[in-house]
C-alpha cells in the first residue's frame, strides 16, 4: 500500500479513570481528544462513550450523542464507532449507537473469547470508583461473547445503513470466522481487519504472532482485505513498526496503550499518534488522509452518516 492509515482509539473500555489521569472521560474531553489525534495524522477515530462521572463504558446513543456531533463538525477524520463496547454488554447493546448514527465504520469483534484484565491489578492498586477494582476482578471468569449469532445480528442490523466494519480479530479462529461470513456473501471486500496482538485470552504479541495472523489471512482473503494491526500496552508501537514495514495499517491510542515510553504515561493521544506517524515516515512511507482512508476502504462518506 502506498498510504499507511492511522487509526486512533481514544478511550475505550479497557483502562479505567484510576489508570492515568489523562484517559479521555467526559464528552468534553473526547471530542479534544479526538480532535488533537486527527490533526496529529489520525485518519480514523475510534470512538467508545463512558459516564462522564464514574467514567465506566456507557454504550447509550445519548452518550454517543454528546460528541460525534462536534468531533465531525471540527475534523473530516473518518468516525468509528465501537460494537464492541464493554465485555459485560449484550450485542443488542453494543450494536445501538450504530444503527442510530450510521456511521462510515463501525468495529465488529468477530469470536468470543476469554478476555482476561485481571493482571492490571498488579500494577494499579488504588482505585477512584468502586467498579474499577470489580471490573478487573470479574475477568478472571469473563467471557467476552461475540456468537455466530451475534455476528450475524450486527451485519444485518447495519446492512442497510452501508456501514463498513473494522473487523477485529483477536486469534486465528477469528479470521476463520471472518472468512465464514464473507463465504456467505455477508461480508464484501474490500474489508478492514484489524488484528489484536497482546490481551490475555488471544493471541501473543511475538512477531511470529503476528506473521502467522497475516500469512493466514493472506491465504483466506487474498487482495480483499486492508489489514492493520493493534498492539497492546508496551507493544504498541514495536507492533505498529512492524505492520507498516510489511505493508499494513495501524491503531494506537489509550484505548490500547497508556504509555508512551517505558513508565511514561501518554499524556494525549496525539502524542502516540505522532509517535506513529515519526516510525511511518521513518520508513519512507506517507500517512493517509481521510479521504485517502475513504478511498481505500471505499467507504460511503461523511455525508451519509446520521450525526
Amino acid at each position: 500500500m502506498s498510504k499507511v492509515i492511522i487509526t486512533c482509539a481514544v478511550t475505550g473500555a479497557i483502562h479505567t479513570p484510576s489508570m492515568s489521569r489523562y484517559l479521555p472521560v467526559t464528552p468534553e474531553e473526547i471530542i479534544e481528544a479526538s480532535v488533537g489525534a486527527a490533526q496529529a495524522g489520525a485518519a480514523i477515530i475510534h470512538l467508545h462513550a463512558r459516564d462522564p462521572v464514574t467514567g465506566k463504558p456507557d454504550q447509550s446513543p445519548d452518550a454517543f450523542a454528546q460528541f460525534l456531533p462536534q468531533i465531525k463538525a471540527r475534523t473530516d477524520a473518518v468516525l468509528n464507532v465501537t460494537s464492541g463496547g464493554s465485555p459485560y454488554m449484550t450485542i443488542e447493546e453494543r450494536i445501538q449507537p450504530s444503527m442510530r448514527f450510521a456511521p462510515e465504520v463501525a468495529s465488529l469483534n468477530m469470536g468470543s473469547m476469554n478476555f482476561a484484565l485481571f493482571p492490571m491489578l498488579a500494577r494499579f492498586k488504588e482505585f477512584k470508583h468502586a467498579w474499577e477494582r470489580e471490573a478487573l476482578e470479574a475477568s478472571r471468569d469473563l467471557i467476552f461473547r461475540n456468537t455466530f449469532r451475534d455476528i450475524e445480528y450486527a451485519l444485518a442490523q447495519c446492512a442497510s445503513n452501508d456501514t463498513r466494519f473494522e473487523f477485529e480479530c483477536y486469534d486465528v479462529s477469528h479470521l476463520y470466522n471472518l472468512a465464514h461470513f464473507v463465504e456467505r456473501g455477508l461480508v464484501k471486500a474490500p474489508f478492514f481487519v484489524q488484528t489484536v496482538f497482546g490481551i490475555l485470552g488471544g493471541i501473543g504479541s511475538h512477531p511470529e504472532d503476528v506473521l502467522h495472523m497475516k500469512r493466514t489471512a493472506d491465504r483466506l482473503f487474498g487482495n480483499d482485505y486492508r489489514w492493520s494491526v493493534l498492539g497492546t500496552g508496551k507493544d504498541q508501537l514495536r507492533l505498529a513498526a512492524m505492520s507498516a514495514s510489511m505493508g499494513g495499517n495501524v491503531r494506537v491510542g489509550l484505548e490500547d496503550s497508556l504509555w508512551l515510553g517505558r513508565g511514561t504515561l501518554a499524556q494525549s493521544n496525539a502524542a502516540q499518534v505522532l509517535q506513529a506517524r515519526q516510525i511511518i515516515e521513518g520508513l519512507g512511507l506517507e500517512i493517509a488522509s481521510p479521504d485517502e482512508a475513504r478511498e481505500i476502504l471505499q467507504l460511503k462518506g461523511i455525508g451519509k452518516v446520521k450525526f
